[in-house]
């Protein structure tokens, strides 16, 4: 079985991400309207491949007359947006955890393992839910509640992988040179884990932009008229059996997208992977 990168399925997954990435990041230059104007006038037309089609807007419009197509390239921005802030928050607090974790031993790593079983136990969308539900929603917010609930699978994996290379001869060469404990953790250590935890991270964006569709979908993720493909499903919701496509298209690509980063993640994990049979 083709492995990493010479497996398709790796390439096409980098394709859905880059292709995801590069309309978050040129969206203002990409979309033909603006995504917030409403023409009531125009509502719930219907996208290019059905007919009465309207050719200034491809994928239709929704049932305020706002441009689909818009409204999509924007929630890539805010999904992206969020997916890769939520890893970063996340990353950072369960790799210093780990990390600790794994390099002090003793009573540090009993702290630290304490603090992941502690984690796992929290049902994550229902502490989210109540949080947003409390305090209000919006961005700040949800990326900060996301971080501070998907940090365990970073704790997890950089604790073992630092314990496996805490013994290694680089680390007591390192040791020996009078190097002192931050250093050798800096230097030494997170540059070997690093290729596990950029796999774990592709995972991470792909369940923060699940949870963040989830709440939104619920009404506690993003505020509109903010476009976001889960608020986009839910305000679909009353249309779906008059106009099934106002809910097709945004599930669609939120699965696509989501598919992509667990195929470059499953890629990019056979690569790293294949450096240690």
């Amino acid at each position: 079985m083709k492995r990493g990168w010479r497996n398709a399925g790796t390439w096409v997954g980098a394709a859905i991400v880059g292709v995801a990435a590069f309309c978050a990041i040129f969206a203002p230059l990409l979309v033909p309207h603006d995504p917030f104007a409403q023409d009531l006038g125009k509502r719930l037309l219907v996208p290019f491949w059905m007919e009465g089609t309207d050719p200034q807007h491809l994928l239709g419009t929704d049932q305020l007359g706002r441009d689909y197509l818009a409204r999509l390239i924007y929630g890539a921005r805010i999904s992206m947006l969020i997916g890769v802030t939520v890893s970063i928050v996340s990353g950072l607090i369960g790799i210093t955890l780990g990390v600790l974790g794994g390099f002090m031993g003793g009573r540090v790593d009993d702290i630290v393992l304490f603090a992941i079983t502690t984690r796992l136990s929290i049902p994550v969308v229902l502490v989210a839910l109540a949080v947003v539900g409390l305090l209000g929603s919006s961005m700040t917010l949800l990326v900060l509640t996301l971080g501070l609930l998907l940090w365990d699978r970073f704790a997890v994996v950089a604790r073992s992988t630092t314990m496996q290379v805490r013994n290694l001869d680089f680390v007591s060469a390192a040791w020996c040179a009078g190097c002192s404990r931050f250093r050798i953790l800096t230097r030494e250590v997170l540059p070997n884990i690093a290729s596990h935890l950029v796999v774990v991270a592709t995972l991470e964006i792909a369940l923060a932009i699940l949870l963040e569709a989830a709440l939104s979908f619920l009404g506690l993720g993003v505020p509109p008229p903010l476009p976001s493909w889960g608020l986009m499903i839910s305000e679909a919701r009353d249309y779906m059996f008059f106009s099934p496509w106002v809910i097709m298209i945004p599930g669609i690509v939120l699965f696509v997208l989501v598919l992509g980063i667990n195929l470059l993640g499953d890629g990019l994990r056979d690569t790293f992977g294949a450096r240690h049979p």
